[in-house]
């Protein structure tokens, strides 16, 4: 498929902190390939298992839920990250899919990872296991749409001198089914890179970043390959950057062999 098919620049802008409508969709994406999407997805956050999908991480504030790991703040608790799980919700909802009714609260109703663990086999975080395992395509239609919204963002922040350069990076890597793969993944993986809280020492790790760092190279596989390691780079200097205190260093390997999914065949 050719990228103006799979990611249109003309879809709806939408605000950093306002939900994703079901406006911008998935249908230039084949059924096996939003499958197989959503697949390595869930493999790559939960290990595709189903305990995996309510996670609270070592290091971290907040829960993580779904094959995404969709970020739900605690009540009170202002983080550096997008907040992705409200947006879920908001979407599952103007899709028409009921969700447990712990879903719909404003914050996560844990504030921290004891309570959380505390909780694991209770009825709220067995009912929403329950209902994400069940509900892969909504999830799925959900980081697509994230991901098809990143591009005018990504342009909108991205310094003039720059702009074309990461929008001809972008098509290139869009034109085969991993390099699809792999921009719809970061996003829900990493962010755009367009907010200024998502930053360590001034330097950003999302998509604009990424699409940034990227050598000149052909469309195509040389396009997703190079998407791959430049996604390496970044990351390694996020963890370089960071605060020592979060210990980031120990999830580069996870990391980097994320990003080594994207050189491969979806």
């Amino acid at each position: 498929m050719q990228a103006t098919r799979l990611f249109g620049i003309g879809i709806l802008l939408f605000a950093a902190c306002a939900a994703i409508t079901p406006a911008v969709d998935a249908t230039e994406l084949t059924a096996s390939q939003k499958s197989a999407i959503g697949r390595k997805i869930w493999q790559n956050e939960c290990a595709g298992t189903v305990p995996g999908l309510t996670t609270w991480n070592a290091g971290e504030e907040f829960p993580s839920l779904g094959i995404g790991h969709f970020i739900w703040y605690p009540a009170g608790f202002k983080g550096l990250f997008n907040e992705t799980w409200p947006q879920f919700v908001a979407f599952a909802k103007k899709q028409g899919v009921t969700l447990p009714s712990v879903a719909y609260e404003k914050n996560s109703p844990w504030n921290t990872k004891a309570e959380f663990q505390k909780d694991f086999d209770g009825a709220r975080l067995t009912s929403l296991r329950k209902f994400l395992s069940g509900n892969i395509t909504v999830q799925t239609d959900f980081i697509i749409a994230r991901s098809r919204a990143a591009l005018p963002k990504i342009l909108a922040a991205a310094p003039a001198s720059e702009k074309a350069r990461i929008e001809s990076n972008y098509h290139k890597v869009a034109t085969t089914p991993q390099g699809t793969y792999a921009l719809i993944d970061y996003v829900n993986f990493k962010g755009e890179g367009t907010l200024t809280t998502e930053r360590y020492n001034g330097r950003g790790w999302g998509l604009l970043q990424v699409l940034g760092e990227m050598r000149d190279v052909p469309s195509g596989d040389a396009a997703a390959t190079e998407f791959a390691a430049a996604a390496k780079r970044v990351l390694s200097r996020r963890i370089t950057n960071s605060p020592p205190a979060r210990g980031e260093k120990r999830w580069e390997e996870g990391w980097h062999n994320r990003c080594g999914t994207y050189a491969r065949p979806l």
